[in-house]
């Protein structure tokens, strides 16, 4: 499944989740291994050095790291939940480049979606789950 853009390049695109974080990307082949994120470098929009080996995880699973350029752009949750669903997005492109791809990469757990989210507060409650201070009289 290629689409095609107003122009020469083709690209995969792929959405990805984690908590409330929702990274849609798209994966453009015969590229340099350059990632941007909202516009940024993602060494830049990532400022922690964890969070971009999280990105990068499955491109260097498979040896693919400097074979593809991808642009994402992401919304909702935290920067730690965005790099994950950043994750989760590029290795569900990486599968639809190659279906061989998926083996490694489900054993890997990048293409299993977090869905821990922040539990809703409950009326009554003063948090999801804490109630107020029992008094018998």
């Amino acid at each position: 499944m290629v689409k095609k853009i107003s122009g020469p390049a083709d690209y995969i695109p792929a959405v990805g989740r984690r908590k409330t974080a929702v990274a849609r990307v798209r994966v453009f082949p015969n590229g340099n291994g350059s990632i941007i994120v909202n516009g940024k470098d993602s060494n830049d929009y990532f400022a922690r050095e964890t969070l971009v080996d999280t990105v990068r995880q499955p491109l260097r699973l498979l040896d693919v790291a400097g074979a593809y350029n991808i642009t994402v752009k992401v919304v909702g949750g935290g920067v730690s939940g965005q790099a994950g669903a950043t994750r989760h997005a590029i290795a569900r492109a990486l599968v639809k480049i190659d279906e061989a791809m998926r083996s490694p990469l489900r054993q890997a757990g990048f293409l299993t979606r977090d869905p821990r989210m922040k539990e809703r507060k409950k009326y009554g409650l003063k948090r999801a789950r804490k109630a107020p201070q029992y008094t018998k009289r």
